[in-house]
C-alpha cells in the first residue's frame, strides 16, 4: 500500500491512496500522522483503517505528477500541526561506498575514523535477535520544517560550501502514548548534504547535514527493504549529466534495521509520545563521489524499485550573504 500527501490552495491537505493511474483522495483525516494516531487509538491495523477511508474523489497521478494541476506534493510524512516535533535523522556509513567515499574526503589519516566505524558495523551491526551491537553513525538534520515533497526546490544557503544528492531511503515512525516507537513505513529520500562543508574538516559534519531534504513522493507502508535497487540522475538543462545504478537494504548494509532503530529509540527524549520521527538509512552512491559539483537549477532524481515514482528536486543555489546579529533583550 503506497499514500502520498498532498496540497491545495482551495481544499487543503490531502492524503491519497496510489491505485496507479489514479489518486483515491481518503476521507477523514488530513495527513498520514493522523491515521497513524487513529490507528493507535484504536486497535486497528493502519492499513484496514486506510482502506475503510477512500472517497469517490480521484485525481489522474499523470497530471498531479507533473504539475499539470493546482495539487502539489506535500512530504510524503510530517507533523503538520508542529513541525518541530518532527525530529529529522540519519544514520551514516552503512555501505561500503559511502564508507569509501567518506574516507576518500579525509585520507591524510592512514586508517580514517569513517572507515573504523564502518568496519565496526561490520564486525557487531548485525547482532542476533534481542541483542545490542554496535552503535552505528548518528546525525541530525532538523526539525520537520527542514522537509521538502517532490518538486520542492532543495536550497543551498548563501554561507554553503555546496549541496548534493545522497539518495536513500528514511522510515518513518510515530511514538503511541506508551512511549513506544512504531514504524508506518518507508519512503524515497534525498538526504541532501553539503559536502564542501565536511571535506573541509571531519568535525564539520554536524554542519553539513543542516539542511533541506526531500522524502516522497510515495510512502510504502510494509515495504519489502531486503534488496531494493535503483536509480540516481542529475539532470543539467534538460538533459542526463549523470546517474548511476544504487542499492540498498538489508543485503547492501552493515547494520541490521533492528539495530539502527535501537540506538536511534534508546534515548529517552527520541520516544515522546506523539512525536514523529523521519530517519534517512544510508547512501551507497552520489554524484560529488565522483566529481560533479551540482550547479543553480540542476534536478535530482532519485527512484527506487517497488517505491513508486521517482523523487524529484531541482536545487537552488542563493546568492544572498547572511550575516545574523543578535541584540540584547
Amino acid at each position: 500500500m503506497r499514500l502520498v500527501q498532498l496540497t491545495h490552495p482551495t481544499f487543503g491537505r490531502r492524503v491519497a491512496l496510489v491505485e496507479e493511474p489514479l489518486l483515491r483522495l481518503l476521507g477523514t483525516h488530513r495527513s498520514i500522522h493522523a491515521f497513524a494516531l487513529a490507528a493507535i487509538d484504536t486497535g486497528l491495523a493502519l492499513k484496514d483503517i486506510i482502506s475503510s477511508d477512500v472517497s469517490d474523489v480521484s485525481l489522474p497521478y499523470d497530471d498531479v505528477y507533473a504539475f499539470g494541476t493546482d495539487w502539489r506534493f506535500l512530504p510524503s510524512f510530517d507533523h503538520p500541526q508542529e513541525p518541530a516535533r518532527c525530529l529529522v535523522s540519519g544514520t551514516g556509513l552503512t555501505h561500503l561506498a559511502s564508507a569509501a567515499n567518506r574516507d576518500a574526503m579525509h585520507a591524510s589519516q592512514t586508517i580514517t575514523d569513517s572507515m573504523r566505524m564502518y568496519q565496526l558495523g561490520v564486525e557487531k551491526g548485525r547482532p542476533a535477535s534481542g541483542d545490542a551491537g554496535a552503535a552505528p553513525e548518528w546525525f541530525y538534520k532538523g526539525p520537520g520544517s527542514i522537509l521538502r515533497g517532490h518538486g520542492e526546490p532543495l536550497i543551498v544557503p548563501s554561507f554553503a560550501g555546496d549541496g548534493g544528492e545522497e539518495p536513500e531511503i528514511a522510515a518513518v515512525y510515530v511514538i503511541d502514548h506508551e512511549g513506544a516507537p512504531r514504524r508506518l513505513g518507508m519512503t524515497p529520500a534525498n538526504e541532501f548534504s553539503d559536502h564542501l562543508t565536511e571535506k573541509q574538516n571531519y568535525l564539520y559534519l554536524a554542519h553539513s547535514k543542516l539542511r533541506h531534504c526531500s522524502i516522497g513522493p510515495e510512502l510504502v507502508l510494509d515495504p519489502d527493504f531486503s534488496l531494493v535497487k535503483g536509480t540516481v540522475t542529475i539532470e543539467r538543462d534538460g538533459e542526463v549529466l549523470w546517474t548511476k545504478d544504487i542499492s540498498t537494504g538489508d543485503q547492501r548494509m552493515c547494520h541490521s534495521l533492528e539495530n539502527i532503530e535501537h540506538h536511534h529509540f534508546k534515548y529517552d527524549t527520541h520516544r515522546r509520545p506523539g512525536d514523529a520521527h523521519v530517519h534517512f538509512l544510508g547512501a551507497g552512491a552520489f554524484s560529488f563521489g565522483e566529481g560533479i559539483q551540482l550547479e543553480d537549477l540542476d534536478r535530482m532524481v532519485i527512484e527506487w524499485s517497488g517505491y513508486g515514482r521517482a523523487l524529484r528536486n531541482p536545487i537552488e543555489i542563493q546568492d544572498a550573504p547572511v550575516k545574523v546579529d543578535v541584540a540584547p533583550l
